[in-house]
């Protein structure tokens, strides 16, 4: 009888202190989803023309997924989509040749996309947060990989008092890496392109977040 006591008090306790480990374990925190806040977003090239000036220019539309993983930096993910016809180079006849064969040739290929496939977590923490983000860049039907060095600029409460977070990335690319040759022999219009995307994502509700 006294050994059977023993034994259900034993139990009982051994429930109790399970039960408040439990509860005192600190709980994973899920991964924040941002969608691309389309009024803060500038997708900025510029390219030499005659090695005399550079010709700036931009995509005005795009969409954008961020999956940002605090606890996991590993799983953070990275998406965008870029509407090539949407190109703008304050001249409609320029935009116009951008558009065709001779270049984007958008009939063809209307997106450039760019999906991360590994991101890993800077380790210099003195130039604030920036994940170095590998994925795969199709742009003129060609995909290639690369790497991007994104900073998370900031955090907090927008305009529309939802939670928005702002991003950075610079960085240069060859365009004949991507089958745009023109005019590149020649030097009339450079084939390294230096572009600059700062976007803003606006963080989703759990119960609002669809695949793409």
């Amino acid at each position: 009888m006294i050994k059977r006591l023993w034994t259900n008090a034993w139990l009982q306790f051994a429930l109790a202190v399970s039960i408040i480990t439990a509860a005192a374990a600190p709980t994973a925190r899920a991964a924040d989803v941002f969608d691309l806040d389309q009024s803060h977003c500038s997708i900025v090239f510029s390219v030499s023309h005659m090695n005399m000036s550079y010709t700036y220019g931009m995509f005005r539309q795009a969409q954008a997924r961020i999956t940002l993983d605090r606890e996991n930096p590993a799983a953070t993910q990275f998406q965008m989509t870029i509407n090539a016809e949407s190109i703008d180079t304050n001249n409609p006849g320029r935009d116009s040749h951008l558009k065709g064969p001779d270049f984007f040739d958008t009939a063809t290929y209307p997106a450039i996309t760019f999906e991360s496939t590994t991101v890993v977590l800077d380790s210099r923490p003195q130039q604030g947060v920036i994940y170095q983000v590998t994925g795969n860049l199709t742009m003129h039907g060609v995909s290639r990989q690369v790497t991007l060095p994104i900073q998370l600029l900031g955090e907090g409460p927008g305009p529309d008092g939802k939670a928005h977070a702002g991003f950075l990335t610079q960085t240069e690319l060859k365009r004949s890496d991507f089958g745009m040759t023109k005019f590149v022999e020649n030097k009339m219009v450079g084939d390294a392109i230096g572009i600059t995307v700062s976007f803003e994502g606006i963080k989703q509700e759990p119960g609002a977040v669809q695949s793409r």
